[in-house]
């Protein structure tokens, strides 16, 4: 029997606890905060922080349906391996196609805020030629070992983390020292004065959700990390307990600093809110150095995009439902070059998008993840059920890493998906996703039908 290193279409299991801690970390920590959170404090105010709370809850049962299933079965194939295993194929085939196409439009969202933190300090490149140039970069990053990728994106993540930590800090100080202020501290009443907590209401919290769990997406990149992992019954779990609730902590704490220091209806979404506040309290520095930080926190969610659409394919490849080729793996690296390849090739699109369109482009393809991210987590919470119902009762009292409440849990989850669909006809750029998704579901399903034949 040939060594795993050897077979040319097995990936390397060079991944480890660290490695899958921060990806998940570092998919989750990225444009949806640093830039994207702009626009959700501008529709809830600073109860934005309850509507991070609501969607973390939803996402931490989300993660646990997807953890049961990736203890029990680990495989780099993820959502799509699940579903066909546990729905049929037709639904493997869906929910594998629709995983990368999420990823391809986030990917492409994260290039197009790279371009724009770049003209933080060069206004005169235009946002096309950076994305191109980070899309490069990190395609290289991609097609060396997983281990080395894993290393990349450990230390993107460190420095997110890091980086909000320090600002949550500093902005501490902002807040009851008046450092950097002058002296005169700001104190909390900017969470209160311009409107209240809850300055537009209940309807303003709810609309907030649709941009809240764009933020939260990337956190199911565990469940692609563990056909690479080399102890995922250990792994797994912990990474999944663990992530959530910093994400919380990083997300709500962030945020909440944020508005204390400066009136959340003054943030105008031309930068990142974080680079803005610090900008305007006086300190450039620590502005400048935020802007690194973003820029890092949009190349590192990239990376693992990338990192996710080159194993989804691989795997979509394997189970019959792309092309043979893609399946191909370089028995040096580990990588699959032909899969990253396509998947990169694909959001190199972006470039062309942000050259005709540079204003409306970040709009829209966080529109279109938002609903194609819907799509992914129902799959989970579907084909969880169907996975307790087919290995019976007996079975059942012998997993390891259980959905807490199940079945409540995903029913709650699904209802509450659904309510997130609803919302999205009722934000005017999100719309535009709502009649992309049921056609792309259509050409999906086309695309079934002659792959039986």
């Amino acid at each position: 029997m040939a060594r795993k290193d050897q077979t040319s279409n097995t990936l390397h299991k060079g991944l480890k606890n660290r490695h899958v801690q921060m990806i998940a970390l570092g998919g989750a920590i990225g444009t949806g905060l640093f830039y994207g959170s702009a626009s959700s404090i501008g529709l809830a105010g600073p109860a934005i922080s309850l509507a991070y709370l609501v969607g973390g809850f939803m996402i931490f049962l989300i993660m646990r349906a997807l953890g049961e299933l990736s203890v029990d079965s680990p495989n780099s194939g993820s959502i799509s391996y699940y579903a066909q295993q546990n729905m049929g194929d037709y639904f493997g085939f869906i929910s594998g196609w629709n995983y990368w196409f999420n990823y391809i439009a986030i990917s492409m969202a994260e290039l197009t805020v790279v371009g724009i933190y770049v003209q933080y300090w060069f206004p005169d490149i235009p946002t096309w030629l950076t994305a191109f140039g980070f899309l490069v970069l990190i395609t290289c990053i991609n097609l060396l070992s997983v281990k080395l990728y894993g290393e990349f994106e450990f230390y993107f993540a460190i420095i997110k983390v890091a980086a909000i930590i320090g600002m949550i800090i500093l902005g501490l100080l902002i807040i009851f020292t008046g450092f950097g202020n002058g002296g005169v501290p700001t104190g909390l009443s900017n969470l209160f004065d311009e409107g209240g907590f809850m300055p537009n209401g209940l309807t303003g919290v709810v609309l907030s959700l649709v941009l809240v769990m764009f933020s939260f997406g990337g956190v199911e990149l565990i469940g692609i990390t563990a056909g690479e992992v080399e102890t995922p019954k250990k792994t797994i779990p912990k990474a999944i307990n663990q992530v959530v609730y910093r994400i919380l902590i990083f997300y709500v704490g962030a945020l909440l600093v944020i508005m204390a220091i400066f009136p959340w209806n003054e943030v105008d979404g031309n930068s990142s809110p974080f680079v803005q506040i610090f900008d305007s309290v006086g300190i450039p520095a620590a502005a400048g150095i935020l802007n690194v930080v973003v820029l890092t926190a949009a190349v590192s969610a990239y990376n693992s995009s990338l990192y996710s659409n080159g194993r989804m394919l691989h795997s979509l490849a394997q189970q019959g439902s792309a092309p043979k080729f893609l399946q191909k793996v370089d028995k040096r690296t580990g990588a699959p070059v032909p899969a990253i390849l396509v998947s990169s090739g694909a959001a190199a699109i972006t470039v062309v998008l942000n050259f005709l369109f540079p204003e409306k482009v970040f709009s829209y393809l966080m529109s279109i993840a938002t609903a194609s991210i819907v799509i992914n987590w129902t799959m989970i919470m579907i084909s969880q059920i169907r996975f307790r119902k087919r290995i019976g009762k007996e079975a059942e009292q012998k997993l390891s890493f259980k959905l807490p409440f199940y079945p409540i849990s995903n029913y709650l989850v699904m209802l509450f998906l659904a309510a997130i669909v609803v919302i999205m006809a009722y934000i005017p750029d999100y719309r535009l996703a709502l009649v992309i998704l049921p056609i792309w579901i259509v050409i999906l399903s086309i695309g079934y039908i002659v792959k039986r034949k």
